[in-house]
């Protein structure tokens, strides 16, 4: 595996996002597509896999996901004072930050080795180039909606958005060419690649439970492609064991930006958390978080709080995040990045079948199968204590604070663990995206997306907004605003951009795919 993620690359960012390379006055020594090898590429692939994940240095994930979908996941609630984007303000400095970071780092890696390896005939490493492209793009649009894809790296000075439509329609379009050139098997990327180390056939697999995730994300929006796309994707070859799940591996040079984040002391889990692990006596509490310091006990902490309320003195008495994910220096294991693990693929067909899409497997045994494999990677759980677990009728516990009594809170919900065969679809569907929701943790990128697309899992109102135009207990907001950074060196493509919107260029104007109506 490749060891570190250097800026290599940094000529071919400014190749991508500003102008041609015979415009350049390039220096003798400077990386450019003459002089790129094999070994070179594989390391402008590798730095644009752990970049697209966030996985620069902590300030930038912690900008980018932690302070945002993070929060709206409800994964963990803030303690700095200063931090108010859990009070659904969207701090223009970070999510401006986050836009940069993308455009400026993984987006010119991976349009360069895309169209490198197409210019050079390496049809299995522009496929996986391609793949991973789809990767990338789909969590950008699903923070902003229309953003600037299929004109990037197109030299111009102002380059247009694509909508969000356009962009989707787009990637099951890539995944298709990307699907022709990836039967062949074999490796790629010589050993740099951060995620399946250049095997080719997990390629393919991650591909296609690419686009089943991509096909149930609009499936409310356009249920016959997505039907079409989802059936497409379980009979071409999901991920079904855990060996396939896809993550972004760290090393000493490359690290989990969580360890440095869990070190500044700024987060907390959530009361939401608290109670559906709690309430279901949840073998993934004591993997995911750790008694708070002050009393041992595993407690979760109000969204929204005021600022006069939060500060360092709340982190002692809630609990911090497992110590896998702290600095090595407080025992840290430095653990991969998630991108996608085979539980989620097994919730995702779950849900699929409970549409009466064929998915190979009723949606029972697929919601069961999905927690079986979520226990059985995240924790140390035996085979009976998996399907005790499987089977128990508990349920999301009461919210208790005996310091702020008045924040205690009813149970998040009364949905059980066990398969409800009495229930309708929609409890049904409550069931299975609560246990995605559990089983992509930390990933709050994704599991934020489908909270928004189908209201799921039921989360606490948070206790105070700052944003007039979004209420307490509205769910939160539908998607971040384009940034300052795009209206003044960008501004007619934004202004262009604003009419690819359902409305104004505002939080609470919805997404294309964001079409149930549950809020």
């Amino acid at each position: 595996m490749y060891t570190g993620v250097g800026v290599l690359f940094a000529m071919f960012v400014m190749v991508a996002a500003c102008t041609d390379l015979d415009e350049l006055n390039t220096p003798s020594d400077q990386i450019t597509a003459d002089n790129v090898d094999a070994s070179l590429l594989g390391q402008a692939f590798a730095q644009a896999q752990f970049r697209t994940m966030r996985g620069q240095p902590g300030g930038g994930f912690q900008t980018a996901q932690n302070l945002f979908s993070d929060l709206y996941a409800q994964y963990y609630a803030t303690t700095a004072e200063n931090f108010d984007s859990d009070q659904y303000v969207q701090v223009g400095g970070w999510s401006n930050g986050a836009w940069n970071s993308f455009y400026g780092g993984p987006a010119p890696q991976i349009h360069f080795v895309k169209n490198f390896t197409a210019d050079n005939d390496m049809p299995v490493q522009n496929a996986v180039a391609k793949v991973w492209e789809v990767q990338a793009y789909h969590r950008m649009t699903d923070y902003w909606g229309p953003i600037i894809y299929s004109e990037f790296g197109s030299g111009e000075t102002s380059v247009p958005y694509d909508s969000q439509q356009d962009i989707y329609t787009s990637f099951f379009q890539v995944l298709d060419e990307a699907a022709a050139n990836l039967q062949s098997g074999g490796s790629v990327f010589g050993g740099h690649d951060q995620v399946f180390d250049g095997d080719v056939e997990k390629w393919r697999t991650f591909a296609n439970s690419l686009r089943l995730r991509l096909a149930m994300r609009i499936s409310y929006v356009n249920p016959t492609l997505a039907q079409a796309e989802a059936e497409k994707a379980v009979a071409a070859g999901v991920m079904t064991e855990i060996s396939q799940n896809a993550l972004v591996a760290t090393t000493d040079n490359s690290r989990n930006a969580l360890e440095t984040i869990t070190d500044w002391g700024e987060f907390r889990m959530s009361a939401s958390m608290q109670s559906v692990l709690q309430g279901f006596d949840d073998p993934r509490l004591s993997e995911y978080f750790d008694p708070a310091v002050d009393n041992d006990e595993y407690r979760g902490l109000r969204n929204g709080l005021p600022p006069q309320l939060k500060g360092p003195d709340k982190n002692s008495g809630y609990s911090d995040m497992d110590i896998k994910y702290l600095p090595r220096s407080k025992g840290g294991s430095n653990p991969p990045i998630d991108v996608m693990r085979s539980s989620e693929v097994y919730f995702l067909r779950a849900e699929g079948a409970l549409r009466g899409w064929n998915m190979g497997g009723t949606a029972q045994e697929l919601y069961e199968e999905g927690i079986r494999q979520s226990l059985s990677d995240r924790t140390n759980a035996s085979a009976g204590e998996i399907d005790a677990y499987i089977n128990s009728l508990n349920t999301p516990a009461a919210y208790e604070n005996a310091d702020y009594p008045d924040w205690n809170l009813p149970p998040l919900s009364d949905i059980p663990v066990a398969w409800d065969v009495l229930g309708d679809d929609e409890r049904n569907l409550e069931q299975i995206i609560t246990q995605k929701w559990l089983a992509l943790y930390p990933d709050g990128w994704e599991a934020w997306a489908e909270f928004r697309r189908t209201g799921y899992p039921t989360l606490y109102p948070i206790l105070e907004s700052q944003n007039p135009s979004v209420a307490e207990d509205s769910g939160g907001f539908h998607r971040l605003i384009f940034v300052v950074g795009e209206r003044s060196n960008n501004a007619v493509a934004v202004q262009a951009a604003e009419g690819l919107l359902s409305g104004p260029d505002a939080n609470m104007t919805k997404l294309w795919w964001d079409a149930k109506e549950w809020r």
